[in-house]
């Protein structure tokens, strides 16, 4: 019975880690696009919005429409691997002239 618990602790750990990763990919995506739009290092933005152990792996793609994508590794909870990669994107209209 206690292998069977621990394996399903497991999963339940990694849904959640990987939830967190999806939820916080979205606002590290705003954050770029924002940081983008005024001309601020967007990347550096990602970095404070996303935790620690999310960066590893990280890629931030901008383009000049505005546009900001974010990938994001999401880690296994067992073995220090990679599960799967989680992107998102957002937009916001560059400002100034």
């Amino acid at each position: 019975m206690l292998p069977v618990v621990v394996v399903l602790a497991a999963a339940l750990w990694q849904a959640a880690v990987a939830g967190q990763a999806v939820w916080v990919s979205g606002a590290a995506a705003r954050a770029a696009a924002r940081a983008a739009a005024v001309g601020a290092d967007a990347k550096a933005a990602v970095r404070r919005a996303l935790p620690g152990a999310l960066e590893r792996d990280l890629r931030v793609d901008t383009d000049d429409d505005g546009t900001a994508e974010v990938r994001i590794a999401v880690p296994l909870v067992v073995g220090g691997g990679r599960l799967t990669t989680v992107t998102a994107q957002a937009r916001f209209a560059p400002q100034g002239g």
